[in-house]
């Protein structure tokens, strides 16, 4: 299925499970979602490496198990550490995707949503540039919420009640994407996104 949408002139494509025209890096941390599965969760989460300083290929090297833990102290506990996420979203809204929507990246640990355990089965995960208590950028809620839009289209499973961030699905074991991330701000651009897409195709059909 290939998804077409013009969301602020710009397209966001979705394509046997890639955002066409983003940076791609495949990671080897993906695995077949479990059979009968529906996709029906979006996951936000925030990452930087180290802890509160952006603009590094960090993020990268962890997500494709190339990451030199000898080169920062913090790292070390990372060392054997084998995890990933579908989308990272930089600082400046440019996006690189590690695995395709429709397979299972291992981003969420141990978790649970309305009574459901093992949330990398069902959700899609999307890392922010980011910690906790550092404001995030516009470009950075632009970018997520056409995204969001688009996923909602491919996976109409997924709603804005089930866009929630990694601490709701892992309370008490994670915090992100923290008290720095607006969800009014988020959803009022995405509610904003989601009539420009209606107004533009009700005029395109006239």
């Amino acid at each position: 299925m290939v998804l077409q949408r013009s969301v602020e002139n710009k397209r966001v494509n979705i394509e046997s499970g890639w955002l066409e025209g983003v940076r791609r890096i495949p990671s080897p941390n993906v695995n077949e979602r479990p059979p009968g599965s529906v996709v029906d969760l979006l996951v936000v989460h925030n990452i930087s490496l180290p802890p509160g300083e952006f603009g590094s290929a960090y993020v990268e090297q962890l997500f494709t198990n190339c990451l030199d833990c000898t080169l920062h102290p913090w790292f070390e506990r990372l060392r054997g550490l084998t995890v990933s996420a579908h989308l990272l979203i930089d600082r400046l809204g440019r996006m690189t995707q590690f695995v395709p929507f429709h397979l299972r990246a291992w981003h969420a640990g141990a978790s649970c949503f309305e009574g459901r355990e093992n949330c990398n089965d069902f959700s899609i995960g999307i890392e922010l540039e980011g910690a906790d208590d550092i404001p995030y950028t516009s470009a950075q809620y632009a970018g997520l919420a056409r995204v969001s839009l688009a996923l909602m289209r491919e996976y109409p499973a997924i709603s804005v009640r089930r866009i929630v961030g990694h601490a709701d699905i892992a309370p008490g074991r994670k915090s992100d994407p923290g008290a720095a991330f607006d969800w009014d701000l988020y959803r009022a651009v995405l509610a904003k996104i989601a009539r420009s897409v209606a107004h533009r195709t009700a005029g395109g059909a006239q």
